[in-house]
């Protein structure tokens, strides 16, 4: 029965998932989508269980981008982006024990962020979570334009993008 009702659950937080991303179907997307509901495990890089840096470190080598192991050595990486600035696939770095940068995720639009949490596996979460909003410490964003493009945004509406541009 706790296999069934987590099924159901991951299935319910990825159909919330696809309709709450601004962009549903990015290869972001797909390669998150695919990751809910795996269990978390300190230290863990793989789909047998992800840490928090392990499961960013994990989702971005799919893109073909490489991170430091740890949260505090990614926050060290990319460019700061105003919280206001955000989009997909953006790291989020959060202070949870009290000593400064020690858990990140991967934002997905519409104020959630993907992660490894302790207590769920990987989910998706709300910013604006209580939990979330008191230890909120900033985001760095990763990806050059060109590499957002091709990764993080839906490929009909990218296409079109470049269209009118032209």
């Amino acid at each position: 029965m706790r296999k069934f009702t987590v099924g159901l659950l991951s299935l319910v937080i990825l159909f919330g998932f696809q309709i709450g991303s601004a962009y549903a179907n990015s290869k972001l997307d797909d390669t998150i989508s695919n990751l809910i509901g795996v269990d978390y495990d300190y230290g863990g890089t793989t789909t047998k269980g992800f840490d928090c840096s392990g499961f960013t470190g994990y989702v971005f080598k799919k893109l073909g981008i490489e991170l430091p192991r740890s949260s505090k050595e990614q926050y060290k990486v990319g460019q700061k982006v105003a919280k206001s600035e955000l989009r997909p696939g953006d790291l989020v770095f959060f202070n949870t024990d009290g000593r400064g940068v020690s858990h990140v995720g991967i934002y997905v639009g519409d104020n959630k962020f993907a992660h490894a949490s302790n207590s769920k596996g990987v989910t998706i979460t709300s910013l604006d979570e209580s939990y979330y909003v008191k230890r909120y410490v900033g985001a760095r964003r990763v990806m050059d334009l060109d590499t957002y493009k091709e990764v993080a945004t839906d490929l009909e509406v990218a296409a079109g993008a470049d269209d009118t541009d032209a």
